[in-house]
């Protein structure tokens, strides 16, 4: 028997859906985690000067005497040639394995090679060589995406690769996750010779450094955070860095920020204070504590500066700008927090303040009042990646604002802070995933 023309008009759009089922498929892009093991000698072996090349990973930046460094993560450190902001130059790039933080005093730069401190003499930069290796000073260590460890018993270091996968999949219709993992918003787990300037450098002075850093100079030590503790490097002589004490912090450290005789130390927990009068042995004055999130601090005068955020290795679910008062450091007083998207790193050049909101952005601020900092913003630049900034305008007549993000670097001049001018972009050369 024929099936009735009605029936048939019932049936056609239940066939149209099943129909679906064997045909939809989405092409997503995620991470992918695969465990990985070097030793010391091809750590120590790998370190060398090479052309320039793109950026890829781009992680912190630093900058002295109009030459900027920005870390390529686990990679090494890209050299650039930023005396003239509107059009910098990538002149070469300094490979060291296991790289993530830098410090400049005189022409000595200082490196962290995953477990090793490694000190290059850069006062021709034709001519870049190491001067100096400290090995095993470090025994663990976090970067963005993971954490890494050394065995010193074996001479090895255990860590982890990162990939981004694309992959084209079957949905049957519906949102099926990525395998072995989180898909929206979350996180991926698995089983596991160059031509340079040869001008040479008149340096006299540190150098400066974003609110993300763990490296951090002051009078004649180089402090350096990992995730529990303070490693002090005496380095009166700065070619020759000596070992000096390690102070015990709790867990969870990630950023330092020295300020005049003091050290703000930010941590997922909180934010600690230390003096430092005695550069060699920094004396917790206080700690302010908050919800477990990532947190760099910054500091003008007796008001502290602390954005937290959620995040993977944060685990927590917070996003704010913490105002603190700090006029008595023993006992340091929020002042307002105030709600963000999802803040990274920032900088202050009183009043500006800006603030990296990660995937949302730059924004800047006018700070001179505390108690309305959100009623004083002054522009919100979206459209990239925005991870940290140095703000030049305290360390230099120049008003250029130093940006790193994931999709690349931006410096813009904000002698009008409510509209920021882009001087020029180093993009990076592929997407930014990560």
């Amino acid at each position: 028997m024929k099936p009735k023309p009605l029936l048939f008009l019932l049936i056609l759009p239940w066939l149209a859906i099943t129909s679906c089922t064997d045909n939809c498929r989405e092409t997503r892009t995620y991470r992918r985690y695969t465990p990985v093991s070097f030793t010391g000698s091809q750590i120590r072996q790998g370190v060398g000067v090479e052309a320039a090349r793109a950026l890829v990973k781009p992680g912190k930046i630093y900058t002295k005497d109009g030459y900027l460094f920005i870390n390529e993560l686990k990679e090494g450190i890209h050299l650039i040639d930023n005396r003239n902001p509107s059009a910098p130059k990538t002149v070469a790039f300094l490979r060291v394995p296991g790289n993530g933080d830098i410090a400049i005093r005189d022409n000595i730069l200082y490196a962290d090679s995953y477990m090793d401190l490694v000190t290059f003499d850069i006062s021709d930069l034709a001519a870049i060589r190491p001067v100096k290796r400290l090995a095993n000073v470090f025994p663990s260590g976090m970067f963005e995406g993971g954490y890494w460890s050394y065995n010193s018993q074996n001479d090895m270091v255990y860590d982890q690769k990162v990939d981004y996968v694309t992959e084209t999949i079957s949905t049957n219709c519906e949102e099926a996750p990525a395998p072995n993992g989180f898909w929206r918003g979350g996180f991926m787990m698995f089983a596991q010779t160059a031509n340079f300037d040869a001008t040479k450098a008149t340096n006299t002075t540190n150098g400066v450094a974003g609110s993300m850093a763990r490296f951090a100079l002051y009078d004649n030590y180089l402090y350096a955070v990992s995730n529990s503790d303070m490693q002090l490097f005496n380095i009166q002589n700065p070619a020759e860095p000596k070992l000096g004490n390690k102070i015990q912090m709790g867990w969870g450290i990630e950023t330092i920020f020295p300020y005049k005789d003091k050290l703000f130390i930010g941590s997922q927990s909180g934010m600690y204070i230390y003096d430092n009068a005695n550069p060699e042995k920094p004396v917790q004055l206080s700690v302010f504590q908050h919800a477990r999130v990532c947190d760099p601090v910054v500091v003008n005068d007796n008001i502290a500066y602390v954005t937290l955020r959620s995040g993977t290795t944060c685990q927590g679910f917070t996003n704010q700008l913490d105002v603190v008062d700090i006029s008595n450091l023993s006992s340091p007083r929020l002042i307002k927090s105030y709600p963000m998207r999802n803040p990274h790193g920032l900088g202050i050049d009183y009043p500006n303040l800006f603030i990296c909101e990660g995937a949302y952005g730059l924004k800047s601020f006018n700070a001179s009042d505390p108690l309305a900092i959100d009623r004083n913003q002054l522009q919100h630049l979206e459209g990239m990646n925005a991870y940290d900034v140095i703000p030049m305008g305290g360390v230099s007549t120049s008003k250029s604002l130093l940006m790193i993000g994931k999709d690349g670097f931006y410096q813009y001049d904000y002698s009008n802070p409510r509209q920021l001018r882009l001087l020029s972009r180093i993009p990076v050369s592929a997407p930014s995933y990560y």
